[in-house]
């Protein structure tokens, strides 16, 4: 622990000698390698601790200055080791600073009592005139928000859960304001009831007021000019800049928010990047992007979902160029004005531009495009499954990925096809099969509650579905193939139900029941206890994943048990499929450059990338 000692009677003639002025110079306290000749101009009220003046500090690339503290007005404030602070306009006042600190031309920095930190706050999302449902804490991730929101009815559950956070955030709350080392704090007006990480920079804000900023050494976050920041918390490898203004929220690792996005009661998650628009209410999970100044996030749940304006919804069915393209709760509306439809994240609603996306009839069609025709709605079953955009989300989606290890709250798995999906692929192509049955071949258009389905698009429909179908098994035939030749059956039926997508986490319904009722039970009654079994069930994902797929193959063949020749056969099926798969990907990339949209490089480089596909079938 770091020694203070009072200040000598030398050193205080010194600091006068400085124009240094102290309410009492007897509750001032210095560390060792402390020099008085770098303090000019300062007034300290209150109890002062300072240390070392030994090193000079970066104030810009290639200019430093020595550490010390000018022009400043300091009460009931610790500063640590070799900081620079400077121009202090008004006054630092009840704050605790680390060690080789930049902080200059500032107005304020302060701790008011009683202050909350951002923490424990209870905000509305989904509903913004509802009752709370999300309790602000800085452990908060995707699939704990989730849970909030998801079982906000159950009062049970809803109550253990914010118990669990009101405790943690009693436990961890800090006596004061507090900044961490090597904090860079500079041309801001007002900081109040915050508490800011490691290596933060905070550049130009306006006000950051009752706020957790959860920077670290290796994932820094950056607070730029013109923003004014309440009551939230930010997590860890954020960026904020060019006056956004957000109130009530949670902001988790790695997000970008920038030019003038404004939100309120929403929470962000695992590399969202939100931009110009604004957002309330909103649950934004993983991968979240809005960069339309018109676009509006309002009450609606979204993950791997790129926001349209209101003019024109672009999202673009085809995509070769360097665009973003998403889904919201894995279903979005592209540039033609057709929706593609994939299944829910949390099981809930979802609206988008004030049109209600999850449809219970059109949940069981995941991979659609629903167009509008006049007064008709035309459903294409499946046709998402086979275009451009979904092979390079696919892919780019883990490359993305921003996060350093060790700072990855959030569980993202980015299995396109899962239990979760495949389970609705098989309800869809179900579906579809009895349309045919029931109508017969020889009709142009099937029924479908309320929408149309063109022939042609149900035989495509089915043949889609099952390709998706005949990859997925190969695949997960294959990778278990790897490390048991012998292909035992599953040794366990935990996975062989229902599956759910936790914001992020894939998981067995039967999972997140046990979850719930270990909760109820007590024996998870801590907030990390729930952390680490969210942990638990993502590691045994493959496992889970084995028991569920393990059936399927048998229904889907009509097999008893899987052989040796069963597994071959599977297997070639699954080459087939993927060769198919990439076939059709093919034809709509030749499809976009026909359309002009594309240089004939573009299509090329993306051609030559399919053709690798093929080192990837054994």
């Amino acid at each position: 622990m770091k020694t203070f000692r009072p200040l000598t009677d030398s050193e205080i003639q010194t600091l006068k000698g400085n124009s240094c002025w102290a309410e009492d110079w007897n509750t001032v306290l210095v560390g060792n390698g402390f020099h008085a000749n770098f303090m000019h101009r300062v007034m300290l009220y209150g109890n002062i601790r300072i240390g070392a003046f030994e090193k000079n500090v970066e104030v810009s690339p290639g200019f430093v200055k020595h550490a010390g503290i000018n022009d400043a007005t300091l009460r009931n404030v610790d500063v640590g080791d070799n900081c620079l602070i400077e121009k202090i306009g008004n006054y630092i006042n009840n704050y605790t600073i680390g060690n080789e600190c930049l902080i200059a031309n500032v107005s304020t920095i302060e701790t008011r009592m009683p202050a909350t930190y951002g923490e424990g706050r209870l905000i509305s999302v989904l509903n913004e005139v509802g009752p709370g449902n999300i309790v602000l804490c800085r452990d908060l991730n995707s699939q704990l928000a989730a849970l909030m929101v998801k079982y906000a009815c159950d009062k049970e559950i809803s109550s253990l859960i914010r118990r669990m956070v009101e405790r943690r955030v009693a436990e961890t709350a800090p006596t004061r304001g507090t900044i961490g080392n090597g904090v860079k704090i500079i041309n801001t007006k007002e900081i109040t009831n915050t508490v800011i990480g490691d290596c933060c920079t905070v550049d130009g804000a306006g006000r950051i007021s009752e706020c957790t900023i959860l920077s670290t050494p290796g994932s820094h976050v950056f607070i730029g000019t013109g923003i004014i920041c309440e009551n939230t918390i930010v997590s860890d490898g954020c960026e904020i800049s060019n006056s956004v203004k957000i109130e009530d929220c949670f902001v988790g690792e790695s997000c970008h928010l920038s030019n003038g996005f404004t939100a309120s009661a929403s929470v962000f998650f695992a590399n969202s990047y939100m931009s110009n628009g604004e957002a309330c209410a909103a649950f934004c999970g993983p991968f979240s992007a809005s960069h339309h100044k018109s676009s509006l996030l309002i009450g609606g749940m979204f993950s791997f979902y790129n926001a349209g304006s209101a003019t024109n919804f672009s999202n673009h069915a085809y995509k070769m160029g360097p665009i973003h393209w998403g889904t919201l709760e894995r279903g979005t509306k592209t540039a033609s004005g057709a929706y593609l439809l994939m299944p829910a994240t949390i099981g809930t609603f979802s609206v988008c531009m004030g049109k209600l996306m999850h449809h219970p009839d059109t949940r069981n069609l995941p991979f659609s495009y629903l167009i509008a025709g006049g007064d008709t709605m035309y459903l294409s079953p499946g046709r998402n499954i086979t275009t451009v955009g979904l092979y390079r989300d696919i892919r780019k989606w883990p490359k993305r990925d921003r996060r350093p290890a060790g700072a990855q709250k959030s569980i993202i798995n980015f299995d396109w096809l899962s239990p979760f999906s495949v389970g609705e692929i098989i309800k869809g192509k179900t579906i579809l099969e009895n349309l045919r049955s029931v109508s017969g071949d020889n009709v142009s258009t099937y029924n479908y509650h309320e929408y149309v389905i063109n022939t042609p698009s149900l035989r495509k429909g089915i043949k889609y579905y099952d390709i998706a179908l005949r990859i997925y098994m190969g695949a997960v035939l294959k990778r278990v193939r790897k490390r048991d030749p012998l292909l035992k059956p599953p040794t366990s039926n935990v996975g062989t139900g229902d599956w759910n997508d936790l914001s992020g986490l894939l998981l067995p319904a039967s999972e997140e029941q046990r979850l719930l009722d270990d909760i109820k039970s007590g024996q998870l009654d801590t907030v990390d206890k729930v952390l680490d079994r969210f942990v638990e069930i993502d590691g045994n994902y493959r496992t889970f994943q084995w028991a569920w797929t393990y059936r399927v193959i048998l229904d889907y063949y009509g097999l008893r048990e899987i052989t040796m020749a069963d597994a071959e056969r599977i297997h070639q099926d699954y080459i087939q499929a993927r060769r198919a798969w990439i076939a059709e990907i093919r034809k709509d990339a030749e499809k976009e450059y026909a359309m002009g949209d594309v240089d004939e490089s573009v299509l090329k480089d993306f051609i030559e990338n399919l053709d690798h596909e093929i080192d990837y079938e054994e």
